[in-house]
């Protein structure tokens, strides 16, 4: 099914946690996919958009921020997760200085139903531009499953060059872990190309402070 030598991507794992070993950061390295692709124009061929849900968390320290109604806030307050009201989001204003600090700031947003609808006329088209529109979260789900599958979630969006970075683990996890969240993101981004394979140039892993190892 898969180009990958899996031999290949054991020796690359192995590869970035001895060098984090070797060199101990004060925090914990992302292990991120760098991709390279090619027989694509991203001018004319249709710009591939993805989220695939891993089943390991690659940013457990990721930072989410609800946007929620009064229930959601209290949930987000007692899960010790960063909330906004409607009254929050109404003192920004729309000043579009504000909304790119606030969208600077967190990885990602949720919304409750009765504020997803606002959100526009509240924020103006800030959120939308940076990429971190909400994803809608419901009274009926798990507010704590919701904000840990967004943590789990990693997405592949072809922009303007050929070239695209996404983490896919972090050096505090084991080997097995990595190996399965790597398989499973590549496979994904590879379901994703026109041609597949034949629209893949390069794999490279490498973590945050240690050397790239190629894959493909």
């Amino acid at each position: 099914m898969s180009k990958l030598s899996s031999d290949t991507l054991r020796e690359g794992i192995g590869g970035i946690f001895e060098g984090a070993k070797a060199k101990p950061r004060k925090f914990t390295e992302t292990v991120e996919l760098q991709v390279g692709l090619k027989n694509y124009d991203p001018q004319k061929d249709k710009r591939f958009s993805g989220t695939v849900k891993l089943p390991y968390m690659p940013r457990p320290g990721m930072k989410v921020c609800v946007l929620g109604d009064h229930k959601h806030c209290e949930e987000a307050k007692a899960l010790g997760i960063d909330a906004m009201t409607v009254e929050d989001l109404k003192k920004l204003n729309k000043n579009k200085k504000l909304v790119k600090k606030l969208a600077k700031k967190y990885s990602a947003f949720l919304a409750s139903e009765t504020v997803i609808k606002q959100i526009p006329r509240l924020l103006g088209p800030g959120l939308n531009k940076a990429g971190k529109f909400p994803t809608l979260v419901s009274h009926n789900e798990s507010l704590e499953g919701k904000v840990n599958e967004i943590k789990a979630s990693i997405k592949f969006q072809l922009k303007k060059v050929l070239c695209m970075g996404v983490a896919v683990g972090n050096v505090a996890m084991s080997d097995k872990e990595l190996y399965i969240n790597i398989q499973m993101s590549i496979n994904f981004l590879v379901s994703l190309l026109k041609k597949n394979w034949q629209n893949v140039r390069c794999l490279y892993i490498k973590s945050s402070m240690g050397k790239p190892y190629r894959l493909y």
